[in-house]
Parts: C-alpha cells; sequence; structure tokens
C-alpha cells in the first residue's frame, strides 16, 4: 500500500525528469530516489516512467499515479499551511529564493539587523534563476525581479532595481570604445540583455557572455568591457563607474512572493517587515 512518502519521488521525478533533478529537490542521493521508485513500480504492479537516455517519461500509469499525487500534495500542503498560520512565535526556519546577486548584494548584507532583532529566527537563502514553487512549499518567500505569473501566491511589489552601464574606471573616457559584456543565451529574455542587445552595431557581437551579474562585474574591473551591471553591484565600488549617466538604462520592479497562508505566522511577517525595511532602504540608498 502507497502512502503520501512513496509518492513525493514520483512527482519529483515527474517535475525534474532525472533522478538527479529529483533527488536535488528532495534532498536525498540518486540512488535512493530510483530504488523508491523501483519499490513503488513493484507494490503496484505497473511501470510508472519509461527510461529514454538517462531521462523519465511518465507512463498512462504513471501519469494517472502523478494526478493522484498532486491531489494528496495540495491537501497536505493546506493543512501545514493552516497549521502554520497558527503559529505565533518569533522562532524557526524562514525559506527565501531570489537571484543570487540580490541575495549576496541586498539581503546578505542587512542580515545582521534581523538576527540581532529576531536572535532565534533562522533564514535559509537560496541564490538561483529558478522560479522556486512556493505552492509546493519548495520557499516560503521570494523576491522576483519582473512580477511573477503565478497568482496562487500574495505578489506585492517592494522596489526597483536600477541599472547602468559601467567600466573599468582606471580606463577613462577610452572605456566607451571598449566591446560589449553580455548575459547569456539563458538569459537572453531579460530586460538589460535586450537593452544591450539594441546597442551593438552590425555584425558586433560581445566579447564575453555569463549567466550571472557578478562574473560580468568582475570582468569589467579587469577592463575587458562594458557591462550593464545593477546600481547595487557597481555603485561605491572603486574600480568601477558609470558611464551612461546619473539616468538608469534599465529598470526592473522587484516583486515580494509570500505563500498566502505563511503570512499570517510571526515568523515570516517579521522577515517581510525585514526586507521592506532595511532591504528597501538599502537598495534606495544606491
Amino acid at each position: 500500500m502507497l502512502d503520501w512518502d512513496d509518492l513525493r519521488p514520483i512527482l519529483a521525478v515527474a517535475r525534474g525528469g532525472t533522478l538527479a533533478a529529483a533527488a536535488k529537490g528532495l534532498r536525498i542521493d540518486a540512488t535512493t530516489v530510483g530504488r523508491r521508485i523501483q519499490a513503488a513500480e513493484t507494490a503496484l504492479g505497473v511501470r510508472l516512467f519509461d527510461r529514454i537516455d538517462g531521462r523519465y517519461t511518465p507512463t498512462a500509469a504513471g501519469e494517472l499515479a502523478i494526478r493522484h499525487g498532486e491531489a494528496i500534495e495540495r491537501e497536505v500542503l493546506a493543512l501545514e499551511g493552516q497549521v502554520a498560520g497558527q503559529d505565533q512565535s518569533l522562532e524557526g526556519s524562514v525559506r527565501m529564493t531570489s537571484v543570487a546577486m540580490l541575495v549576496n548584494h541586498l539581503l546578505a548584507p542587512c542580515l545582521p539587523a534581523l538576527l540581532a532583532e529576531h536572535p532565534k529566527l533562522r533564514l535559509e537563502l537560496t541564490g538561483s534563476n529558478a522560479n522556486l514553487s512556493l505552492t509546493r512549499r519548495e520557499a516560503d518567500l521570494a523576491l522576483r525581479l519582473g512580477r511573477p505569473s503565478d497568482g496562487s501566491d500574495r505578489l506585492r511589489k517592494v522596489g526597483v532595481l536600477d541599472y547602468g552601464v559601467y567600466a573599468a574606471r582606471a580606463l577613462g573616457e577610452a572605456a566607451g570604445s571598449l566591446p560589449w559584456l553580455s548575459y547569456d543565451e539563458q538569459l537572453s529574455h531579460v530586460p538589460e540583455a535586450v537593452w544591450l542587445r539594441k546597442q551593438l552595431a552590425a555584425g558586433e557581437a560581445p566579447i564575453v557572455c555569463a549567466n550571472q551579474a557578478e562574473a560580468l562585474r568582475h570582468l569589467a574591473v579587469r577592463g575587458l568591457g562594458r557591462a550593464v551591471l545593477p546600481r547595487l553591484l557597481g555603485e561605491g565600488q572603486e574600480d568601477l563607474r558609470c558611464i551612461s549617466g546619473p539616468e538608469p538604462v534599465v529598470r526592473r520592479d522587484i516583486w515580494l512572493v509570500i505563500h498566502p497562508e505563511l503570512r499570517k505566522t510571526a515568523r515570516v511577517s517579521a522577515v517581510v517587515d525585514w526586507i521592506l525595511g532595511d532591504c528597501m532602504n538599502r537598495l534606495r540608498a544606491v
């Protein structure tokens, strides 16, 4: 007889497509995930996934198991959310996700003030370009650049991230003729990458592409080129200067996403107040 713990690996493999991706989400090793899938298939007497080139594709029986698993998952998460909503103690863990740049340069520098006021809080920060699901409780809070499309979570616009063009300060006026440093294909859709493409002359291409703004900042500091960077990274740096003038070349809204049930808990409310206060004050001061 299957229970919820047997269904979780099935859902994780269906969503991740591989044992490795499922293992990362479940925080166990891939071998264990594989054994649990095999055990579920043995218990049910059917094959749940076809294995093709290392990827797992649900069979018809697998699709049925996934639908039932998702229904049970919704009930379990609803119960967890309702119970968590009754918790008014200012202690325990709050899991928060955002892009690495905001984690490193906005949240982390402000964290001492939060923990000084609420020493029993434990904040788990995940820096990732992937949008972790609040509905599936992969995180409790998220700071995202651009309005999220998931209408099941509570959204709030909390700030604006301004961008400018930065280059090595030591190069002086010559910085304006440097080649461009850009974001890679994975991030070709983001506003800063779209703006940069419009600046390229016919046949011109960036000299280096990367998937992190911090990588581009390091390259710019070393004089390899110009980069479109958040002012949060560029301002106040002795070895960088903005060469695009006082007006931002791109502006991106910052949205706070909160699981609707957890907004009622004292520990999550404390973190939200910290974001709206200390974190956004730091951003406005840049």
